[in-house]
């Protein structure tokens, strides 16, 4: 299990769904996700399929609810991402933490945890974060983990910035 101080992630489970369809449904919390569009209660099922079906692959990846430990209030999701940049197979670092949350440094805290475990864990040599160039506060926090800017894409129709580790 992946902990820091504040937090703690775990598995989804079907009683997420409506926290996972919220934050689908949130403007601002999308606005740097995908296409940036809020999803519908259907395309929001996928997504949850989707998370569900990772964790089949490879238990040390996909998207994990993240728990305050304090109260086990859900404030987001993170996880370890495999992506496929370019044919390249890679682990993205990455972080959503509800409106309800931004500033209060949970992003960092999550992220650094991820970084670390994938580190110390599972050996990982390299990984990155897929951030689009709007998206300065999420740039910050790979920053302050640590990681450098490598290039900038398009990815479906995004123009995104790699971060690496």
């Amino acid at each position: 299990m992946i902990e820091t101080k504040r937090i703690k992630l775990r598995d989804y489970n079907t009683d997420d769904f409506h926290f996972l369809n919220s934050l689908l449904k949130a403007p601002e919390m999308v606005r740097f996700i995908g296409n940036g569009k809020t999803k519908n209660e259907t395309e929001a099922k996928a997504f949850y399929d989707w998370i569900k079906a990772s964790y089949d692959q490879n238990k040390d990846y996909g998207l994990k609810i993240i728990e305050l430990k304090d109260t086990g209030e859900r404030i987001g999701h993170a996880g370890l991402v495999p992506q496929i940049i370019n044919g390249e197979e890679l682990i993205e670092i990455g972080y959503w933490i509800s409106t309800n949350y931004w500033g209060e440094g949970f992003a960092t805290e999550v992220a650094k945890a991820l970084r670390d475990y994938g580190e110390k864990e599972l050996h990982l040599q390299k990984m990155i974060a897929l951030i689009q160039v709007d998206n300065l506060a999420s740039q910050k926090v790979a920053r302050n983990i640590g990681m450098k800017e490598e290039r900038e894409i398009d990815l479906k129709g995004k123009q995104v910035k790699i971060f690496t580790i």
